[in-house]
């Protein structure tokens, strides 16, 4: 029996039907319902659903712990990014030189991103052990009787968080840079040596202004992937010590899952997704201006 042009039409529809209902129901209905649960007072362990309006809203600006989280997920989110970009360049310019065991070295290199951020955090958690940890370990061959209880005090328990995170995702943001200075041309570099450029001025007026597109588009998924960091988080520090590493994802997590406050947790997890949303729309006006 013959197919009408019409019916065609409608092939493509039911193909990807089933593709729509389930990422409807993963996402668009988890959404909606973190939403609607904004609104309401639910504590599970007291038996509590009452509609409050924005009262959860207005309680995470009065909150402390929020406040702390709020400052330590900046911090976190600045400086790793600031060290992706940095390191992340860096490591790609080396990756892409030629030498000896270079397709060794970026399979090797990709290790810690593909370790669970749970194991990770474990490996870490006993790394910065002030008695039989690695970190320290290292350190007392040139400070003897060094001490350092770094995941006790506040300074140096955020530094080892960002350190961990750069440890482990790095690699990746160099590796996908490095796709980017595969594009271009190695003729680019012999004309640009012929006119009597040298390294530093071939990198900053070539390379550079060519992978700026590339760096500045990675920074959007990296940056959220900071922003909802908390398993690395969750099995090093626990948020310790006292509140002073818990990042705003990690909050979340515990007022939802620890607390049973799932009210109170929707309020804080709808806030995240507004100030994720505005910094992707920011980051796409500014890669829009970039291209024109």
């Amino acid at each position: 029996m013959a197919v009408s042009k019409k019916s065609m039409k409608w092939i493509p529809w039911i193909l990807i039907l089933p593709v729509v209902l389930i990422r409807g129901f993963t996402t668009l209905y988890p959404i909606l319902v973190t939403i609607k649960n904004s609104f309401f007072d639910i504590k599970i362990l007291a038996g509590v659903d009452q509609f409050v309006g924005l009262a959860n809203y207005v309680n995470v600006f009065k909150d402390a712990k929020v406040q702390t989280s709020v400052i330590f997920t900046v911090i976190f989110v600045v400086v790793s990014m600031f060290f992706h970009i940095l390191l992340g360049v860096a490591l790609a310019m080396i990756l892409n030189m030629k030498f000896k065991g270079r397709r060794f070295l970026r399979t090797i290199v990709l290790i810690p991103w593909a370790m669970p951020a749970v194991v990770a955090g474990m490996a870490a958690k006993w790394a910065f052990n002030n008695d039989y940890g690695l970190i320290n370990d290292f350190i007392r061959w040139f400070v003897p009787g060094y001490q350092n209880s770094w995941l006790i005090n506040t300074g140096t328990a955020r530094a080892a968080v960002i350190a961990m995170d750069l440890w482990k995702d790095l690699p990746f943001f160099a590796i996908l840079v490095l796709s980017g200075l595969q594009f271009i041309s190695g003729d680019i570099y012999e004309a640009a040596k012929v006119d009597g450029a040298n390294g530093i001025q071939s990198f900053f007026r070539i390379t550079l202004p060519l992978i700026a597109k590339n760096v500045l588009t990675l920074c959007i998924p990296f940056t959220l992937w900071r922003l909802t960091t908390f398993d690395l988080v969750y099995s090093m520090t626990s948020g310790g010590p006292g509140e002073d590493t818990a990042l705003i994802a990690y909050r979340i997590t515990t007022e939802a899952f620890t607390n049973l406050n799932v009210g109170y947790a929707s309020a804080l997890a709808m806030l995240l997704f507004v100030v994720m949303a505005i910094f992707s729309w920011l980051n796409i006006r500014v890669m829009n201006k970039f291209d024109s």
